[in-house]
């Protein structure tokens, strides 16, 4: 789930601009979905893209005559996305250890549908993170292009280039993003990761060597607020011993439970309703090839609140 929809008895907005009609806040909801995937691919975070999307809200409560809304609702958000990237590129050159998105619950379409290959990748962690390497406007054109399948004609209103220069942009974000290799579909995903967590609480550095690649990869966001590695660590044993290690450190309090987050399935341990972190493995075919683990607990809030709202924390393996 995206931001609360806009109660429909709160028709007016927040400052001088005209009311809005049951139908206005209607044609909005409509559009909610969409803004916030874009927005969230955009940024990262889901809850800067709510913010994007409430602001959106506003803008659109004050706005006269809008002929297409779609479309003005797209370059309105996308251009609000592009303010917020200046900053957050500065905040990012500061942060403490490596950068991972916030996790976002998929299974209940907050990003939109998540039903096919391409449509995963556009919101996995692997690619969210290259995205960071583009400008501002380069992510954009991507986004729109990739993940939605906007024309190069509609890009280009949206960010006030010709056509001819979002296909150029569009090429060069290509170019830029040309080391990504998409995930080859996992064939036993859910049965692997449970072995390769039962190995990991086992303490058992062999058996989870059988199942990471040799050249495994681990990231772990703790943003300079828990304890966590500020360097990736690389290799099968070393990935291994890290993840033991981690696993020590939760006591007999804590469940887990298994959630499709960002088009795959993630692990996340919990005390009650608090998130400890979150693991989410890469898998590629019978091999976990890299390893994402989300431990700043300002990134965990949004999706443990997706969580309590859908039931599934009543779901908790112990």
């Amino acid at each position: 789930m995206c931001a609360s929809p806009v109660p429909v008895n709160v028709l007016g907005s927040l400052s001088s601009g005209r009311i809005r009609t049951v139908d206005d806040v209607v044609e909005f909801e409509a559009h909610r979905s969409r803004l916030f995937g874009i927005a969230y691919r955009m940024l990262g975070s889901a809850t800067e893209a709510e913010d994007i999307v409430q602001d959106a809200y506003l803008r659109w409560s004050q706005a006269e005559d809008v002929e297409t809304p779609s479309a003005w609702l797209a370059t309105v958000v996308t251009n609000l996305c592009l303010n917020q990237l200046t900053s957050a590129r500065a905040r990012r050159e500061r942060y403490v250890g490596p950068w991972l998105p916030e996790p976002v619950a998929t299974a209940d379409g907050t990003l939109g549908p998540v039903d096919t290959a391409e449509r995963r990748e556009s919101v996995s962690f692997a690619l969210l993170v290259l995205l960071e390497q583009l400008t501002p406007v380069e992510r954009a054109v991507f986004v729109l292009r990739e993940a939605f399948a906007y024309p190069h004609a509609e890009v280009a209103a949206v960010l006030g280039l010709s056509e001819a220069n979002s296909r150029q942009v569009h090429r060069r974000a290509r170019q830029r993003l040309v080391g990504h290799q998409p995930r080859r579909s996992a064939s036993r995903g859910q049965e692997l990761l449970e072995r390769f967590l039962a190995a990991a609480y086992e303490g058992d550095v062999a058996g989870l060597e059988r199942l990471l690649a040799a050249d495994a990869t681990s990231w772990a966001d703790g943003g300079g607020k828990v304890n966590a590695a500020r360097r990736p660590v690389v290799g099968a044993n070393r990935v291994a011993r890290y993840l033991i290690g981690i696993l020590a450190r939760f006591d007999t309090a804590t469940n887990v439970s298994f959630v499709e987050v960002n088009g795959d399935l993630a692990v996340v341990g919990w005390v009650g309703e608090t998130p400890l972190g979150l693991f989410a493995p890469q898998i590629e075919g019978d091999w976990v090839v890299a390893l994402r683990i989300v431990a700043n607990p300002d990134k965990l809030t949004y999706l443990a609140a997706q969580l309590s709202r859908s039931g599934e924390l009543s779901g908790l393996q112990g």
